[in-house]
């Protein structure tokens, strides 16, 4: 199975299959996957679940599919699309374990804060669609405005998810490549979780 999908359709709903052929077992998406430190680092640590990277940047891609073949990780593919339509539309229904949004681009302009996917009705309407009763979206960013959009966003939604509490401890989490520049220059990192309660 080569590590860079390509959906056979881009204009239709994806079947599981079509992504991992073994549609029983868990799906975590990582929108945005960088240079695929997370994705690589969570599919060594998680071989029974399969992670699919969404990139639209050429470069990243191909820099995490070499990751991914040097690694030899038969649960971890890339997909170059954009975030939101892949959410929004292609991505099965109730496929989606977890759904990983990582230093996401903040659209720091106040004109462009629109274009944030947390504000996007769609993309939230998509996570409604894609997940799987009880799956999680998570969250991380250095940007605050971006984080108190996505409180109120998800907190408008309370009658579909449910906010979740994220220690430290919580769980094996590897750092990505952006968050490490940001850390490096001492900024704060932000985050939360939410599970899907009510589609």
């Amino acid at each position: 199975m080569p590590p860079v999908f390509i959906p056979p359709d881009h204009f239709r709903e994806l079947r599981h299959d079509e992504i991992f052929p073994n549609p029983s077992r868990p799906l975590e998406i990582d929108l945005g996957c960088g240079d695929g430190t997370f994705i690589t680092g969570m599919a060594v640590q998680h071989p029974e679940r399969d992670y699919l990277g969404v990139e639209r940047m050429l470069g990243r891609v191909d820099k995490t599919a070499r990751k991914i073949e040097r690694m030899q990780l038969p649960n971890a593919r890339i997909m170059r699309l954009e975030s939101a339509y892949t959410v929004a539309w292609l991505l099965p229904r109730a496929s989606v374990s977890r759904l990983h949004l990582l230093c996401p681009d903040p659209w720091p302009k106040k004109k462009h804060a629109a274009r944030r996917l947390v504000n996007q009705a769609e993309f939230l309407d998509g996570l409604t669609r894609i997940l799987v009763p009880g799956g999680e979206f998570l969250l991380k960013t250095d940007d605050q405005p971006y984080f108190e959009d996505a409180l109120v966003s998800f907190d408008s939604r309370a009658h579909q998810f449910e906010r979740l509490d994220w220690p430290d401890d919580a769980f094996f989490y590897p750092t990505t490549d952006f968050e490490q520049s940001w850390l490096d220059i001492d900024r704060e990192i932000h985050r939360a979780r939410w599970r899907l309660i009510s589609a």
